[in-house]
């Protein structure tokens, strides 16, 4: 149970301060309002950080069901890991984004726009064109696991940790998600994690968020399929030239 408790713990910090810096950013009354887009990218690559250093010491903090995928599919971790280690993620990406709601429910009830409330839960695309959404979910995703089985040295398992560099081994995870959200995160808000937003979008639509509006599930399919085709070609490529 250690290992998933830790992708759970992992996660749900990924998400508390992930989701966190969105609400902060785009509410109504918060004193983080309209201070942008560079605020939010750089603080989902701290979140980044605190999930990761809480997490790989136990689990190898993958956080996200692309990573344990592409991890498996590349041989580098064990398939009969994978469902487990994803229900831990979603699990914690629920928890963390409801605390996100609860600190912030005042926020939440002077905001006006659904949008707005959504978007704290879970990405919307810029330009709504699924070809292209989609593609954008698959690159960003591919870069971030390419990277991810580069920069460990193809050591990470269920109780390695990342790099051997304790809390330090964290800082690579760090830079690339800030360089996916900086590069490439404009056109869907780059979920790169079905975890990441669909954990969210279920709460959204189940808790009692005043005028909360629809959770838009005909889009949510695209952060889900989209960060898994993307960790398995990553994962298939680097078989393929390692």
């Amino acid at each position: 149970m250690q290992p998933l408790i830790a992708e759970f713990m992992g996660t749900f910090l990924l998400m508390l301060l992930g989701c966190g810096v969105v609400a902060n950013v785009i509410l109504e009354g918060t004193k983080g309002q309209n201070s942008g887009w560079i605020v939010i990218t750089t603080a989902w690559a701290f979140a980044v950080y605190v999930g990761v250093v809480v997490a790989a010491p136990y689990s190898g903090a993958h956080l996200n069901p692309a990573v344990s995928i592409g991890l498996a599919v590349a041989g580098l971790f064990s398939w009969a890991d994978v469902l487990p280690y994803i229900l831990a993620q979603l699990l914690g990406a629920m928890a963390g984004s409801s605390l996100v709601w609860l600190m912030h429910r005042n926020h939440f009830e002077i905001t006006e726009d659904k949008s707005i409330k959504l978007a704290v839960f879970c990405t919307i695309p810029a330009i709504r064109n699924t070809r292209y959404n989609l593609l954008s979910e698959i690159v960003g995703t591919f870069v971030l696991i390419f990277a991810v089985l580069f920069f460990t040295d193809a050591t990470i398992t269920s109780t390695d940790t990342l790099i051997g560099l304790g809390s330090l081994g964290a800082i690579p995870v760090a830079f690339t998600v800030w360089g996916i959200g900086l590069s490439l995160g404009g056109t869907t808000g780059y979920a790169i994690n079905p975890a990441r937003d669909l954990g969210p979008r279920i709460m959204h639509a189940v808790l009692p968020i005043k005028d909360k509006g629809k959770s838009d599930w005909s889009y949510s399919w695209i952060p889900v399929v989209g960060p898994v085709i993307g960790g398995t070609i990553a994962a298939l490529l680097a078989l393929l030239i390692s």
